[in-house]
């Protein structure tokens, strides 16, 4: 999380164009009479919610303005899938704002930081993994949940200090030497987090899983008689 003082004018309002267009192109493909008919699928919304206010609350702040703390959208977006996982993200940015915890000036650059990226690289992952259409649910655990959620802590990471080193401000972060050394210490509780997230839901509550193909994955093994 970056605060707005970190970023320059042109950052912001690109940022916030950009997250305006995701939050848009979410909600017109959102499955909204699914979701008003279907009383699981609402709890789940909301359960989801609450969860990642909790994480995103777990943070180490710097005095510099940046923070870092879990990102958990990897196991979201496979949960609710993609638009319902960005809807669920910037709702909860919006209520750590409400609270005081993340600037109404940075909503735009961390939503592409903590939401967009993160869901974008998830369903990329996703999708990719589903080309192969693999019958082994160990691939879908570990590639879409371990190895994503991996992927997703490393670009998220290098993409924020990105914005910063292109507004010419990660000379004022004191701290910024030993930015990379927090980046393996966020990477692999990352891919833990949500990889354990996503085997639970898999083994106890695969009807849950919007991305989760129940007919290929848990079929009977093929035997030749």
């Amino acid at each position: 999380m970056i605060a707005g003082h970190l970023l320059t004018g042109e950052t912001l309002t690109l940022s916030a164009l950009l997250y305006t267009a995701g939050i848009c192109w979410a909600v017109a493909r959102a499955p909204w009479l699914e979701l008003l008919s279907d009383t699981r699928r609402q709890h789940l919304l909301g359960g989801s919610w609450l969860l990642l206010c909790g994480l995103w609350l777990l943070r180490r702040d710097f005095e510099s303005g940046l923070s870092f703390h879990f990102i958990g959208m990897t196991a979201l977006t496979l949960l609710l899938d993609w638009p319902l996982a960005i809807l669920v993200g910037l709702s909860a940015q919006l209520a750590l704002c409400l609270l005081g915890r993340q600037e109404w000036l940075a909503l735009g650059a961390n939503g592409l930081l903590l939401v967009l990226l993160p869901v974008w690289l998830s369903e990329a992952c996703s999708r990719w993994v589903e080309r192969f259409q693999p019958r082994n649910l160990f691939v879908y655990i570990f590639a879409c949940g371990f190895s994503a959620a991996g992927i997703v802590a490393v670009l998220s990471c290098l993409v924020g200090l990105g914005m910063l080193s292109l507004g010419g401000q990660l000379t004022i972060v004191e701290e910024w030497d030993n930015l990379l050394g927090y980046l393996w210490l966020v990477l692999f509780p990352e891919a833990f987090i949500n990889g354990t997230l996503v085997t639970a839901l898999v083994v106890f509550y695969p009807q849950w899983m919007e991305t989760f193909n129940r007919t290929r994955y848990l079929q009977a093994p093929w035997r030749q008689d």
